[in-house]
């Protein structure tokens, strides 16, 4: 039922009035201190909100794909706190944050589905903390597989699995040539 309720969630959003765009691969929706003025719906493709750590390399703190709310704690920020790439050509859709806050305000069932998927976006996050606080390159991927159900993407998007443990493609690499190793 609560998928559901998130897809005419979305499906309602996407009918007010807003605006639509495409992004290359690579492009950038907004940057990290970029005041929030618009909620974004991934309509295709796939936008990343990345972090930099001291030493440059990326976390990507959400990836959003179809019919995804790219960026949502933000509406309730006065700037963004990441960077937002598109990892794929990619078409998104905008409203005003006023006219999104003011829709949750008007109607009771969206505001009920906003908070499922704020809550469902609080336990993914505390799920992806708990890989991160992980020591080894090891630990971190076997608690990325955990919550994946022991599937890895395309060996083409191994390096958006790096980016989301914190590890750098060649680690990973290497972990997995050396399961690969290991099961012959």
């Amino acid at each position: 039922m609560i998928v559901i309720m998130y897809a005419s969630f979305i499906e309602a959003l996407l009918a007010l009035s807003g605006n639509r765009r495409a992004l290359p691969s690579g492009g950038y929706l907004f940057h990290q201190g970029d005041p929030v003025r618009r909620v974004f719906i991934v309509e295709s493709g796939s936008v990343q909100l990345v972090r930099h750590q001291r030493d440059g390399m990326p976390i990507v703190v959400q990836r959003a794909t179809q019919n995804s709310i790219l960026a949502e704690a933000s509406v309730y920020a006065e700037a963004y706190h990441c960077d937002a790439i598109a990892d794929a050509p990619s078409h998104v859709f905008d409203l005003s944050q006023a006219a999104f806050v003011t829709h949750l305000r008007q109607n009771p069932d969206a505001s009920h589905a906003w908070a499922a998927h704020l809550a469902r976006a609080v336990q993914s996050a505390r799920h992806r903390g708990e890989i991160l606080a992980r020591r080894t390159v090891t630990e971190r991927l076997d608690g990325w597989l955990d919550w994946h159900d022991n599937e890895l993407p395309d060996k083409g998007q191994w390096k958006g699995v790096a980016e989301q443990i914190g590890v750098s493609p060649e680690a990973l690499y290497r972990e997995l040539a050396k399961r690969r190793n290991n099961l012959l």
